[in-house]
């Protein structure tokens, strides 16, 4: 007969704390249900209402790294030691010349969050929301940040890990496995989107909402605002598309273009003050 220890040892784990079966292929309903109803939780938990969504590049950095990463193969070049490429040189030009976004993305953020924090709806009825990584992700939450608001960081589990910023307000730092539900809670809460220069992940994630837009399955209307009008124009050729017939008048209509932080903020806090039928309050009152 065996004793109470060993009749203990065999009993089973309960299926919500085996975590064998929660990574197996059978419970991936589960994890993907998961990834809805913590976010909502946290949201909720944290009072969020609504969301101002920038996108962009992990690879953009900010300015004064990108400039002194220049100044040291000048260096090296000046010394005639370690002679860089011109490859080399011209890559860390242009990152310097890309830098200008991360700042740019910085100081949008920090009018957004300073417009929002003045709107007398609670501190967290308008926040910044960003993928949560480096880059322009991480300037978006660096100015929210620098405003003295919170921001939400929606990162993503990838296989070369994709460490969360050190801007993103802690309990809002939010762990994704999936794409789709990371998408999902991009749009759900967002009342407008800013879109700056970057790559695959960025332009998935720019058509995706736009699809959505065009599609009306949003919900509801929100800005798409891109920022850099030189890059996006050579990257996308939209009046192709329009030529071609690919897209009509109509699906234009939906994003706007910008080129400094100021004019950005000027359509952002129109567009959101007739959306969320807010007191406008003031124009600048910050400055």
């Amino acid at each position: 007969m065996a004793n109470g220890k060993e009749e203990a040892a065999q009993i089973p784990l309960v299926a919500y704390q085996d975590h064998r079966f929660l990574e197996s292929s059978e419970a991936r309903t589960l994890r993907i249900l998961s990834e809805y109803l913590e976010p909502q939780a946290k949201l909720r938990r944290a009072g969020i209402q609504h969301t101002v969504v920038f996108f962009g590049s992990a690879r953009i950095r900010p300015s004064e790294e990108a400039l002194r990463s220049l100044e040291e193969l000048e260096a090296r070049r000046k010394s005639r030691h370690d002679y860089p490429s011109a490859a080399e040189l011209k890559k860390a030009r242009m990152a310097v010349h890309m830098s200008q976004y991360y700042e740019d993305a910085r100081e949008l953020s920090r009018l957004v969050t300073r417009w929002a924090l003045s709107l007398q709806n609670g501190s967290r009825f308008l926040v910044v929301c960003s993928g949560g990584g480096p880059g322009i992700m991480e300037a978006a939450n660096r100015g929210a940040s620098e405003a003295g608001g919170k921001s939400v960081g929606l990162n993503i589990k990838l296989p070369a890990e994709q460490q969360p910023n050190s801007y993103i307000t802690p309990e809002l730092s939010i762990l994704f496995r999936y794409f789709f539900m990371r998408k999902l809670w991009f749009a759900q809460p967002a009342k407008a989107l800013i879109v700056f220069p970057g790559g695959f992940g960025t332009m998935d994630e720019l058509f995706e909402m736009l699809t959505l837009l065009q599609t009306h399955k949003m919900g509801h209307r929100m800005p798409v605002l891109l920022y850099g009008s030189a890059y996006w124009k050579r990257a996308v050729n939209f009046g192709y598309l329009l030529e071609s017939g690919t897209v009509q008048k109509e699906d234009m209509k939906l994003i706007r273009f910008a080129d400094t932080p100021q004019e950005a903020f000027d359509i952002l806090q129109t567009d959101l003050t007739r959306i969320l039928k807010v007191n406008p309050a003031l124009k600048h009152p910050f400055l």
